[in-house]
C-alpha cells in the first residue's frame, strides 16, 4: 500500500515527538519551538492577507503595538503575563476550533489544549512554569487546577471523538494527555488548531494548494521567524534555560493574532473547514 504525503508527514511528526519525549528537557524544548514556531506559525502568517487593502496600515500599527506591549509585559511581569496568555489562548482555541452551535465543545477544546498537558505530568509542568517565571507559591495551585480541568475536558473530548469517529480529535487529545507537556502541547496544537486553521486560511485566500498558500505568505512567515529569533535572543539574556524565551516568543506573536486580527478580518471564509485530517 502506498502511503500518502499527509500520512507520512503526520507519522514523521508523531515519531519525532515520541523520540523527543524520551530525551532531555532541552531536546523537548527545541522540538516544541520548531513545531510551534515553524509549522504552527503558518496559519498566522496570512493575517495581513485577510485584511482589506485600505485598512492594512492601521492594522499593522495595532499589530506592532500589541507585539511590543506583550513582549515588554513578558519581560517585566512574566508571572502575570503567562496566566493571561494561557487564558487568552484557551478562549481563542475554543472559538476557532469548534462550531458556534456547540458551546460545551468550545469550552472543552479551549480548556483541553491549554490544561490537559498537566493532567498526567504535574511535576514536569510545575518545573516548566517555574522556569517560565511563575512564582513558586502559585505554581502548585495553578498546575493542579489545570490538571483537573484538563482531565475533565480530555475525557469529554475522547467520548465525542469516539462517537464521531473523529481521529483528529482523538489523536490530538491523546497527544496532549500522554506526551510530556512541551511535546504534547506542540503536537496537539498542530493537530487540533494550527493545521486546520491553515487549511481554512488557504480556502479564504483561494489558494489551490498548501504550497501555493505558503508561497503567498512566505514574506510574512519569514519576518515572523526573524522576530521570534530576536525575541528569544533578548529574553535569553535574563533566562539561560530558554523556557521563558519560548513562551515570550510565542506569546509576542500570538497575542496580536488573537486580539487584533479578528477586528480587521474582512475576507469571508468561502466553505466549511475540514474537521477531519488523516493522522
Amino acid at each position: 500500500m502506498r502511503l500518502t504525503a499527509p500520512v507520512l508527514g503526520w507519522s514523521g511528526l508523531l515519531g519525532a515527538g515520541v523520540i523527543a519525549s524520551v530525551c532531555a528537557p532541552i531536546v523537548q524544548l527545541v522540538f516544541a519551538g520548531l513545531a510551534i514556531g515553524v509549522v504552527g506559525m503558518a496559519h498566522g502568517a496570512s493575517d495581513l492577507a485577510i485584511v482589506a487593502q485600505g485598512r492594512r496600515g492601521v492594522f499593522l500599527v495595532f499589530y506592532a503595538a500589541a507585539f511590543l506591549l506583550c513582549l515588554a509585559w513578558w519581560i517585566v511581569a512574566p508571572a502575570i503575563a503567562l496566566p493571561a496568555f494561557l487564558l487568552a489562548s484557551a478562549l481563542h482555541f475554543g472559538l476557532e476550533d469548534a462550531p458556534r452551535d456547540r458551546p460545551i465543545e468550545r469550552l472543552a477544546r479551549g480548556t483541553s489544549l491549554v490544561a490537559t498537558p498537566a493532567t498526567l505530568h504535574v511535576a514536569s509542568l510545575q518545573g516548566i512554569l517555574l522556569l517560565a517565571g511563575v512564582p513558586g507559591d502559585v505554581v502548585p495551585f495553578m498546575v493542579h487546577a489545570m490538571a483537573l480541568a484538563g482531565g475533565v475536558a480530555a475525557v469529554g473530548l475522547v467520548v465525542v471523538g469516539t462517537l464521531r469517529d473523529d481521529r483528529r480529535l482523538l489523536a490530538g487529545t491523546a497527544s496532549l494527555l500522554l506526551l510530556p507537556p512541551l511535546v504534547g502541547f506542540a503536537i496537539g496544537f498542530l493537530i487540533l488548531h494550527a493545521v486546520p486553521q491553515t487549511i481554512a486560511r488557504r480556502v479564504q485566500l483561494r489558494c489551490a494548494t498548501t504550497a501555493a498558500y505558503l508561497r503567498a505568505t512566505s514574506p510574512i512567515l519569514a519576518a515572523a521567524l526573524v522576530l521570534v529569533a530576536i525575541v528569544a535572543g533578548l529574553v535569553l539574556r535574563w533566562d539561560p534555560s530558554g523556557m521563558r524565551s519560548l513562551f515570550a516568543g510565542i506569546a509576542a506573536l500570538a497575542m496580536p493574532h488573537l486580539l487584533v486580527t479578528p477586528w480587521f478580518e474582512t475576507i469571508p471564509q468561502r466553505c466549511d473547514v475540514p474537521r477531519r485530517l488523516t493522522v
